[in-house]
């Protein structure tokens, strides 16, 4: 598995379970809406809907990784995930770690200063 398989894997997860702060952002920086809107919204949505958005993104990996297996790898029956189960059993490791510690930078490091650059939060 190369560097490119894993960022198709991974970066729409990542996106998905960012969003309780990436959507404020976004807001802001499309001027539809005020900083003071995107400040309560966000406490709003990263204080009380956090895990909701990190188990769409987990569920966001799980399908990207079926949709994977299936075309990329032509792993379409139980037999054949019998016989490529090393396989399976390492790409899901590797894409979910890679998962976990790309929506830790993401979140806290890429949006938390953009966010602090835009005085969304502090």
């Amino acid at each position: 598995m190369n560097l490119k398989e894993l960022l198709k894997i991974s970066s729409l997860p990542i996106l998905i379970a960012s969003l309780c702060c990436l959507s404020p952002v976004i807001l802001v920086l499309f001027g539809i809406g005020t900083v003071g809107l995107a400040s309560s919204l966000s406490d709003t949505l990263y204080g009380d809907y956090k895990w909701y958005f990190r188990l769409a993104g987990l569920l966001a990996m799980g399908i990207s990784l079926l949709i994977y297996f299936r075309r990329e790898k032509n792993i379409c029956t139980l037999d054949a995930a019998k016989r490529r189960r090393t396989e399976i059993i390492n790409v899901v490791a590797i894409s979910l770690i890679a998962g976990v510690v790309g929506y830790i930078f993401f979140l806290y490091v890429v949006l938390h200063y953009l966010g602090v650059w835009l005085n969304i939060w502090k």
